[in-house]
C-alpha cells in the first residue's frame, strides 16, 4: 500500500515538478561551465557539491510548498480527525520528494559525466563518495522545508526558505573565510570546524581529493539532520517535537569535534595517484601529472620545441620537461615550508589552461614562452622575490631570440631596465653570452638570487 501511495505522490503531487526543475537547473548550470570540470572526475564532483548553494534553497523552497498541501486546500482538520496516525500520511509524500531531488541530483552529475569520460585519464572511487554526499544534503533539505511549509503555511515562507537557504550555504562560508583573513588576503587563522557542516565546496587543486572521513562525517550529520526533518513534519505534541530536534543536536555534538579546521582546504589531502607522472618517451622526455594525462599529447609539442631552442643555445641545457605538481597556493592551509627542488637536466612547467572540450588551451601563445621561463625557476620555497621576474624576463628573451615582451603593469623604470639589460646581453659576442646565461641559470638552480640577478647588470663589450 506505502508502495502504491508512493508511486501516486510522483506521478500526481508537486515532488516530481521539483524534481524537472532540479534536473534542468542543475544541467544548464553544470554544462556551461564544463572547462571547470571537463577530463577530472574529482573536479565534476567537487563542482557538483558547489552547485548545491543553488539546488539546496530550490530543494527547501519545493518542500515548503509541498507541506502546504494540506493547508491550501483546507483539509487539516479532515486528515486530523482520522485515526491514522500522522506519519504514515506524510511519509509518502516525504519519500516521493527525497526520491525526485536526489534522483535529479544523479542525473545532473551522470549527465555532466559526458564530458568527463572521453578525456579522463584518471578515476578516482573517492569523486563517487565525495558528490554522494549531495544526496543527504538535498533530502535533508526538501524534509526540513515541508516542516517548515506546514508548519508556516504562508505563500511567503517558500520564498523566504530560499533566501535564507542561499544566505547559509552561498554566503555564509565566503563571510567566515573572509573573517579569518587579513587586508592583504593572508589567513591568519583557520576557519573553525563546524564550517564543514555546509555541505558546498569550491576551489580544490586538482591534485587533491576530499579525506574520507571528512565525507563519512558530513554524511553522518546530513542524515541526522534529514531525520530531524521527517520527525518534524510528523510531530503533533510539543513533546515529540522537543524529541524531533535530537538526531540534528546529537548529529552536531558528534561530527564538529571531529572535522579538522581550515574549511575546504583543511579537508582536502593530496591524491597520490592523481600526481603520479605519465610520460611520453618517443624523444625527449615530456611528463604529466595522472590527473591531467588528457593535456600530454598538446604539450609535447611545445615542450620539445622548448628544449630544443635550450639545447641550441645553453650550455648543459636541460633535456626533460615536467609538469609541476605542487598544490596551487590557494589549495593549501598553509604556507608551503618545504621546497621540493628539481634536478638541472629538468623543468618543471605549470598546468596550462583547460578548454571546454577537456584538452590545453595553448591559443593565445603564452605556452612556449613559459616553458623557456621555466629553465630559469627552482623551487626556493615560499621566499619573497625582488626584480627575479625581471631577469627572467632577459633570460627568456635570449633564449627565443626575440625581444623581451614587457607586462602592461610594469613600471616604466622596469620596462626600461629589462630592454636595457637584454641590448646589453645581446651585444656581447656569442661565447660570453652563453658563459653568463649558463651561470646565471646554475645560481638559479641553485636558489641564489645574486646570479641570476646579474643578468640585469649592464656589460658593455
Amino acid at each position: 500500500m506505502t508502495g502504491r501511495i508512493l508511486r501516486i505522490e510522483l506521478r500526481r503531487s508537486a515532488a516530481l515538478s521539483i524534481g524537472l526543475l532540479s534536473l534542468v537547473a542543475g544541467t544548464v548550470l553544470l554544462l556551461t561551465s564544463t572547462q571547470f570540470f571537463v577530463g577530472r572526475w574529482m573536479q565534476l564532483a567537487i563542482f557538483s557539491r558547489s552547485m548545491l548553494m543553488v539546488s539546496l534553497p530550490f530543494a527547501l523552497a519545493g518542500g515548503a510548498w509541498l507541506g502546504q498541501r494540506d493547508a491550501r486546500y483546507r483539509v487539516n482538520e479532515l486528515f486530523a480527525s482520522t485515526v491514522r496516525p500522522r506519519w504514515q500520511r506524510v511519509v509518502p509524500t516525504a519519500s516521493a520528494l527525497a526520491v525526485a531531488v536526489a534522483t535529479a541530483y544523479v542525473l545532473v552529475f551522470l549527465i555532466a559525466a559526458g564530458w568527463v569520460v572521453p578525456t579522463a585519464g584518471y578515476f578516482p572511487a573517492s569523486a563517487v563518495v565525495v558528490a554522494a554526499v549531495g544526496v543527504p544534503a538535498l533530502v535533508a533539505a526538501g524534509w526540513l522545508g515541508m516542516a517548515a511549509g506546514r508548519a508556516v503555511p504562508r505563500v511567503v515562507t517558500a520564498p523566504i526558505l530560499a533566501v535564507v537557504g542561499f544566505v547559509l550555504v552561498g554566503l555564509v562560508p565566503d563571510l567566515v573565510t573572509m573573517a579569518h583573513t587579513d587586508a592583504s588576503f593572508t589567513r591568519v587563522r583557520p576557519e573553525p570546524s563546524a564550517l564543514l557542516l555546509v555541505p558546498t565546496f569550491n576551489g580544490l587543486d586538482d591534485f587533491q581529493t576530499i579525506a574520507t572521513r571528512v565525507s563519512v562525517l558530513q554524511t553522518l550529520w546530513l542524515v541526522s539532520l534529514a531525520a530531524t526533518g521527517l520527525l518534524l513534519l510528523g510531530a503533533v505534541r510539543r513533546r515529540a517535537i522537543a524529541f524531533a530536534v535530537l538526531p540534528a543536536v546529537l548529529g552536531g555534538a558528534v561530527a564538529v569535534p571531529l572535522l579538522p579546521v581550515g574549511g575546504t582546504r583543511g579537508a582536502a589531502v593530496v591524491d597520490p595517484v592523481a600526481i603520479e607522472l605519465v610520460c611520453d618517451d618517443h624523444g625527449p622526455q615530456v611528463c604529466v601529472a595522472r590527473a591531467h594525462a588528457a593535456l600530454l599529447p598538446d604539450v609535447v609539442g611545445p615542450a620539445r620545441q622548448a628544449l630544443g631552442m635550450m639545447a641550441a643555445k645553453l650550455p648543459n641545457a636541460p633535456g626533460r620537461a615536467v609538469q609541476s605538481r605542487q598544490i596551487a597556493y590557494w589549495g593549501r592551509l598553509g604556507a608551503s615550508t618545504t621546497p621540493t627542488r628539481h634536478a638541472d637536466d629538468t623543468i618543471v612547467f605549470d598546468t596550462p589552461a583547460i578548454d571546454p572540450d577537456g584538452r590545453a588551451d595553448l591559443s593565445d601563445g603564452y605556452f612556449l614562452p613559459s616553458l623557456l621561463e621555466a629553465a630559469w625557476r627552482q623551487d626556493c620555497g615560499d621566499q619573497p622575490e625582488t626584480d627575479e621576474f625581471l631577469a627572467r624576463t632577459v633570460a627568456t628573451a635570449w633564449l627565443s631570440g626575440q625581444p623581451p615582451a614587457p607586462q602592461r603593469w610594469w613600471e616604466p623604470a622596469d620596462i626600461e631596465r629589462v630592454r636595457s639589460a637584454y641590448q646589453a646581453l645581446v651585444s656581447l659576442p656569442q661565447a660570453e653570452q652563453r658563459d653568463r646565461m649558463a651561470a646565471a641559470r646554475a645560481a638559479a638552480m641553485d636558489c641564489r638570487s645574486d646570479g641570476l640577478l646579474a643578468i640585469l647588470a649592464e656589460k658593455k663589450p
